[in-house]
């Protein structure tokens, strides 16, 4: 335990935490004040060291196994917000592994586990995004929208950020009627389905979970739009090009993150390829709001193997040696820690279907992946890059003001559902 009490020692400067060890022994760290103390328990004997060694992936692995318990009233997510609220003041560095060893192997093997090649693309995807149906039926939006959601408003429903989210990226797009764009990283299908409907283009969505494209593809199927959208099992780097370019838009959301930062290359030197002279490419992507890092072991081995969340300096510079300009660079800030919030709350209600599904372990992960990726949003540096790369200067409109004209008259054309889930509607039923 001295270990771990020299680290929250040095860590906690604000509120209050008690840490009760496995042999019954408590701890107190911080100078309290108006917030409630938050209590937890260490059940293995194990447990503490294995926390203060590295932080991020010993916390997350304790709490799987149920090595650490947040008494009530609180959850993981109360406290890994407090613990990254006071970890902020002293820098990111006292939540990753300790000592210079460590460091150095954590840094070799996320650089390693970033080579993506096709093979371990397709697992790698398969381990993401081909878990239960039921399961992202439980906690995303109605339209399954695995992404950031855009909160105009932080009081919106998810299904109505989602829904502005999607209109803020068409009206990006500058679309007209006939065009074909590819969708890398198609997800379930909802992007691509909304383009078509608003603007009457064809669409090729591809993505490599097979259980993801089997949807999109039953969606295309139920809408009567399938010989317009077409979704495709397919590694973008196997999409065919054409003399001149294929597609007149190319788009992707939450796709940069798996590409890999040792494929950026080949990524934009294929994206080129498939785009016409006069095409506009958009890309949406969790982004870090300072220089290039590495993923933390946690995230790398439990939710998204091969995952890094690139630097905007990252992404501009390789694109400008294959021939992209970058015409549009927005940070979205703090949008993804509503989205995450809000999905962690759904999982909460649900928490019994979802250990039925798989098991008490799987819960307490995917509650600790969601409170941690929540508090990188809030509390962290991380942010969401939206990014438009043209090959001619003259492919959109000299001003933003088509971005915001463009998405109010969308925003206008169509209703956000109600979450179907919604405990509220099963309530009134009854």
């Amino acid at each position: 335990m001295w270990l771990l009490d020299k680290l929250l020692n040095r860590l906690i400067s604000e509120g209050r935490l008690t840490v009760t060890d496995h042999d019954g022994k408590s701890y107190d760290y911080g100078p309290g004040g108006d917030e409630e103390t938050i209590r937890l328990r260490l059940t293995d004997k194990r447990a503490a060291g294995h926390i203060a060694r590295y932080p991020q992936l010993g916390a997350g692995e304790a709490f799987m196994w149920g090595w650490l318990v947040v008494e009530e009233p609180h959850d993981i997510r109360d406290l890994i917000l407090f613990f990254t609220r006071n970890a902020k003041k002293i820098g990111d560095d006292a939540t990753h592994a300790q000592g210079k060893l460590r460091k150095f192997l954590q840094k070799a093997a996320a650089k390693f586990d970033g080579i993506n090649l096709r093979g371990k693309a397709r697992k790698n995807a398969e381990h993401t995004y081909n878990l239960t149906r039921r399961l992202y039926e439980l906690f995303l939006d109605e339209d399954r929208q695995y992404t950031m959601a855009y909160y105009r408003d932080p009081a919106n429903s998810l299904e109505q950020a989602q829904l502005d989210k999607k209109a803020h990226i068409a009206a990006k797009l500058d679309l007209k009627p006939g065009m074909k764009v590819l969708d890398i990283g198609c997800g379930w299908g909802g992007l691509a389905l909304y383009l078509h409907k608003h603007y009457d283009v064809d669409v090729l969505g591809v993505a490599l979970a097979p259980d993801q494209i089997a949807f999109c593809q039953e969606r295309a199927e139920a809408l009567g739009v399938a010989d317009r959208v077409n979704f495709e099992l397919c590694d973008y780097r196997d999409v065919q090009a054409e003399d001149g370019g294929r597609f007149d838009r190319i788009c992707s959301v939450g796709l940069l993150e798996h590409v890999g930062t040792i494929h950026y290359p080949q990524f934009y030197e294929h994206t080129s390829r498939l785009l016409k002279p006069d095409g506009v490419m958009f890309s949406h992507c969790c982004g870090r709001a300072g220089p290039p890092g590495t993923t933390d072991a946690w995230t790398r081995k439990y939710i998204f193997p091969g995952g890094y969340i690139p630097a905007l300096s990252e992404l501009v510079s390789e694109s400008e040696k294959h021939g992209w300009q970058v015409m549009d660079v927005e940070a979205m800030r703090f949008h993804y820690s509503h989205t995450l919030e809000e999905w962690y709350n759904r999982t909460v209600l649900h928490k019994d279907e979802i250990i039925a599904l798989y098991d008490e372990q799987f819960y307490r992960m995917w509650l600790y992946y969601l409170a941690g990726a929540e508090q990188s949003f809030r509390h962290g540096t991380m942010v969401n890059w939206q990014i438009l790369y043209v090959k001619d200067r003259t492919a959109i409109p000299m001003t933003r003001d088509w971005i915001t004209e463009e998405s109010a008259r969308l925003r206008d054309a169509d209703e956000a559902p109600v979450w179907s889930l919604d405990p509220a509607l099963r309530q009134a039923a009854e």
